[in-house]
């Protein structure tokens, strides 16, 4: 199992869903972590839950990953509180799904500055940090969307490719000081976020997966702990699917 004891790790979007199960895990495995959340509550109360559960602190900030400003003001906090910062997933995402004749400016807007200017805020504002202690650990979630495409999701699969080339190239940027970037990609989660779709549609999915099922937030947590964890330090830029084989069909 992969030790994580006194990292530091900052979860975006984490207040539920996939990002509250990935500080879970995190904190599990012995880090202590701030969750961030552009909600009114960041998730006060899922921290304080995590930290009971584990033992570790566990704090919670509002942030809103698509403004550069609220951004870095969420690492300095993270720094503030915790002295440092060795760990970063962004997980913030959102979806305004519709066909490419109804998306307006605004959907496609919000879903490209949320999913993918949201994590280029959070990398600038946490690079000098992980530079400068020459250790860092970065994971990018992205989607199976991001790879394949999905019909109606033109702006939510455009944000998520591009996280696949900005996990590449951030990598080679930041490879010399020790810091790793790499990228998880999930299929269908069963989440708040997924619950909405039709079932139609989500047997459909689940019929294009050669495992069978939707994934668990905590199937995806576990590909997550294990690129922040010295079992891959040798390991970056990379994209690992985490779909039940989805992504091959």
């Amino acid at each position: 199992m992969a030790d994580l004891s006194n990292k530091v790790a900052v979860v975006t979007g984490a207040r539920r869903g996939i990002g509250r199960a990935i500080a879970e895990l995190l904190a599990q495995r012995g880090a202590d972590v701030l969750i961030g959340d552009c909600t009114d509550d960041p998730g006060h109360d899922t921290a304080a839950q995590i930290a009971a559960a584990t033992g570790r602190r566990a704090m919670a900030q509002c942030v809103n990953v698509a403004d550069s400003t609220s951004a870095k003001e969420f690492i300095d906090y993270a720094v503030a509180q915790f002295g440092r910062v060795d760990i970063l997933v962004n997980n913030a995402g959102i979806t305004r799904d519709n066909l490419i004749l109804r998306i307006s400016d605004a959907d496609w807007d919000s879903v490209l500055d949320v999913n993918l200017k949201g994590a280029f805020n959070c990398c600038k504002a946490v690079a000098r940090q992980m530079m400068k202690q020459r250790y860092g650990r970065i994971v990018n979630i992205t989607s199976v969307s991001g790879l394949a495409g999905v019909a109606g999701q033109t702006n939510y699969a455009s944000s998520k490719a591009g996280l696949v080339g900005f996990t590449k190239s951030l990598a080679k940027e930041l490879g010399a000081r020790n810091i790793t970037v790499n990228a998880v990609a999930p299929g269908l989660v069963t989440t708040a976020l997924t619950d909405v779709l039709a079932q139609e549609y989500r047997d459909q999915m689940i019929k294009m997966t050669p495992l069978g099922r939707a994934a668990v937030p905590e199937d995806i947590a576990r590909a997550v702990a294990f690129f922040c964890s010295d079992d891959a330090a040798f390991i970056t830029g990379q994209v690992l699917s985490v779909d039940g084989g989805m992504v091959m069909q």
